[in-house]
């Protein structure tokens, strides 16, 4: 079993956790359909910055 050599201070401690307070994700609003989605990402119905960049599939 592993044992640690010495204690490890508040301060480092809480240094592991600091990524622990992350916020909300980045959302945008698609300008053509007003739709949400995670910045950087196709929009559900396949808009990308305002052009249609994914077709939808013939019935």
């Amino acid at each position: 079993m592993a044992v640690q050599k010495s204690k490890k201070s508040p301060s480092r401690r809480n240094m592991k956790r600091s990524h622990d307070g992350l916020d909300n994700p980045a959302l945008a609003v698609e300008p053509t359909t007003g739709e949400v989605h995670l910045r950087h990402h196709v929009s559900p119905t396949g808009f990308y910055k305002g052009k249609k960049v994914i077709q939808d599939k013939p019935e």
